[in-house]
């Protein structure tokens, strides 16, 4: 979605708010699709003192994957951004600032980025999710680990009493 901002240019204290969606189904985490739904954008592009600020919020609901426990689940995922749109930059280090085409700001291509960006390099179904066992692979958060116990070979007469 590009958005004309001339107006909002020569006008301060003027503003104008923008909703809308856009299909990130074709973003791959981990070999995985997890964005399988729309993805709502919220924000404003407002003329403080003769500077342009644009504010934004991406949000959707995942498709994940527990990286410890392998669970499906549903998580909430929103990315919030915000940058000083500018006709051109006095400084090129300055990465807060967008530079405007024409007068217009595409807004998807800034929501994308920031979604992007805002994805946890490890998902997680809770933070006491205790993962799979490496010996049997239970889901230690639903059952207990079924591997048979190792006995030190030090211990092994001490063990055979036990088993009377």
């Amino acid at each position: 979605m590009r958005l004309n901002v001339n107006k909002l240019l020569h006008t301060p204290g003027k503003r104008e708010e923008f909703h809308f969606t856009m299909d990130l189904s074709d973003l791959t985490f981990g070999g995985m699709h997890p964005v399988s739904r729309p993805v709502a954008v919220d924000g404003v592009v407002r003329n403080e003192a003769g500077v342009l600020l644009c504010e934004l919020t991406a949000q959707t609901t995942l498709c994940a994957v527990c990286d410890r426990c392998l669970t499906e689940f549903d998580l909430p995922k929103s990315a919030s951004y915000a940058c000083i749109l500018a006709e051109e930059k006095q400084f090129d280090d300055n990465e807060e600032i967008v530079l405007l085409e024409d007068d217009t700001v595409d807004l998807a291509a800034l929501a994308r980025t920031a979604f992007i960006l805002a994805m946890d390099m490890k998902i997680l179904c809770s933070p006491d999710c205790k993962g799979l066992c490496g010996g049997c692979g239970a889901n230690l958060n639903a059952e207990p680990c079924r591997c048979k116990k190792e006995t030190d070979p030090r211990l092994m007469k001490l063990a055979s009493l036990l088993e009377r």
